[in-house]
């Protein structure tokens, strides 16, 4: 065997290289990496936030991470496909934990989620989060949004999120109206992806429909992306049920007629070139998952995140050792 040690999660003396334990037992942190409270040093970091108090439909998203986190085990050692790469040979990465909440008090919980995360960014590290339902986003984006401004938000959803809202709602369906309405997000440099329902504003957000993305080739949905986010400092926020059902049963509001995992992943491999400084993927509810379908999804979407942040980090210190030439020719120049 490569390592003799089990449980890297623990007993790793690093923040960066692969684990080399079975798949199938150890502890379950994501992809494999330490569990760690001190994120110094940290290129990135990936946090828990199980709560699913927000849902307008079916409960159970509040097991999101734990089920992430579970279906990633079988991501580590090998290069990660389709980056080609050992994700953590150079990519200093730790697994935060989870947000305690008050299961008790969901008015306390978007201030819990925003302070907890400005704490994490304040390293400067890139934030990952592993939800629980869409709602968690809002303070997301608040956090982010305090260090970089108005952000252009990259939504992949079978919903909108626009409906009415006063402010105060814990509500998974309304963040996105908030969001803009407080000048959290620029709606002018935002898109969402797979979109198969209609809510009664869409605030200006370009909408790519899910017949659209249907009839789009991957290549031509990231060029709209590029396009519209043109350079801003980018959210990117995936909710499972963009995928079809049948790539995705597990999650609280399913809609048929959306696109596959396969476009998908494709979509957001080609999206190196956006100034991507936050993400998360919510609404993954495996009670009514099946063979862990739409675990297996949520890891390697959120592994994707991971491949788009080493593969910038590379391009970066190939910038600092002077190679322009490698960092021309990996941006596509």
């Amino acid at each position: 065997m490569a390592n003799n040690e089990i449980d890297h999660a623990f007993t790793a003396r690093s923040k960066t290289g692969a684990s080399f334990e079975p798949t199938y037992a150890g502890a379950l942190s994501f992809m494999r990496r330490k569990y760690s409270k001190d994120v110094k040093g940290a290129d990135a970091v990936v946090w828990g936030i199980p709560f699913d108090a927000a849902v307008t439909n079916r409960p159970g998203a509040r097991f999101g991470p734990q089920a992430i986190r579970r279906a990633s085990a079988i991501l580590d050692n090998d290069p990660q496909y389709p980056f080609s790469r050992d994700l953590f040979e150079h990519l200093s990465v730790v697994d935060y934990g989870d947000c305690l909440l008050d299961s008790g008090n969901h008015q306390k919980t978007p201030g819990t989620i925003e302070r907890e995360a400005a704490k994490i960014l304040k390293s400067g590290a890139f934030l990952l989060t592993l939800g629980g339902d869409h709602f968690v986003t809002w303070p997301l984006l608040k956090a982010h949004a305090a260090i970089h401004g108005p952000l252009a938000l990259v939504q992949f959803d079978a919903h909108q999120d626009t409906w009415p809202d006063d402010g105060k709602r814990i509500d998974h369906g309304s963040f996105v109206a908030r969001a803009v309405k407080e000048g959290i997000i620029d709606p002018d440099r935002s898109i969402q992806i797979g979109i198969r329902t209609h809510a009664p504003d869409t605030f200006g957000i370009k909408i790519l429909y899910g017949h659209e993305v249907e009839e789009m080739r991957a290549s031509d949905i990231a060029y709209a992306i590029v396009d519209r986010t043109g350079g801003r400092k980018t959210y990117l926020t995936f909710d499972i049920d963009c995928l079809d059902p049948a790539f995705a049963p597990g999650t609280g509001t399913p809609v048929a007629g959306g696109p596959s995992s396969a476009k998908m992943l494709s979509t957001l491999r080609q999206l190196g070139q956006i100034d991507i400084v936050g993400a998360d993927i919510v609404e993954v509810a495996p009670a009514y998952d099946h063979a862990d379908i739409t675990a297996i999804a949520g890891s390697i979407i959120a592994m994707h995140y991971l491949g788009l942040l080493a593969e910038r980090k590379a391009r970066l210190d190939e910038l600092g050792n002077g190679n322009h030439a490698a960092v021309n020719h990996a941006n596509g120049i």
